[in-house]
């Protein structure tokens, strides 16, 4: 038994259906504002690699939610951080985005980074308010064509 609007994030250490699901959902959402090339989410597999950490959000025991943190040489990189709809303003994004900075930090991070597309206004606004702030490309879509990244915005956040 949880209270009522309880939000709890677990690990997920395999593609489950809830995973599957939520990740399907990020991608029909994406794949309708951007070419196949302006899309840079990890694919399922490279979800559940080694250097990868993902966790599912539930609310009232409902997957609600999903994000990763890639532990990468010099920076942790959030990814695939999804929220359904329906949860959106409930504390979804925020629980998600506290774990994905504890695990980074828990390794020794100190930068978090992030790529998000130009029409995620309400991803722009939460990373912000989250105290991420624009940056320049960095790898490997800085090595990218640009056509790749003209719909990508960059974001960076220092750990204390």
């Amino acid at each position: 038994m949880t209270d009522e609007g309880a939000i709890v994030v677990e690990r997920a250490v395999a593609p489950t259906d809830d995973v599957r699901a939520l990740i399907g959902e990020l991608d029909a959402e994406l794949a309708a504002g951007y070419e196949p090339e302006q899309r840079h989410g990890l694919a399922l597999d490279a979800i559940f690699q080694p250097r990868v950490r993902f966790f599912v959000a539930r609310l009232d025991g409902a997957a609600v939610g999903c994000g990763g943190v890639a532990l990468l040489d010099g920076f942790a990189e959030f990814k695939r951080m999804y929220v359904r709809p329906a949860a959106r303003g409930r504390g979804v994004a925020d629980a998600l985005a506290a774990r994905l900075e504890a695990e980074a930090r828990a390794v020794g991070y100190t930068v978090l980074r992030l790529e998000t597309g130009i029409d995620q206004r309400a991803a722009m606004r939460f990373y912000e308010r989250s105290g991420f702030r624009a940056c320049e490309a960095f790898e490997p879509y800085a090595s990218m064509p640009p056509a790749s990244i003209v719909t990508s915005l960059f974001y960076e956040k220092r750990l204390p």
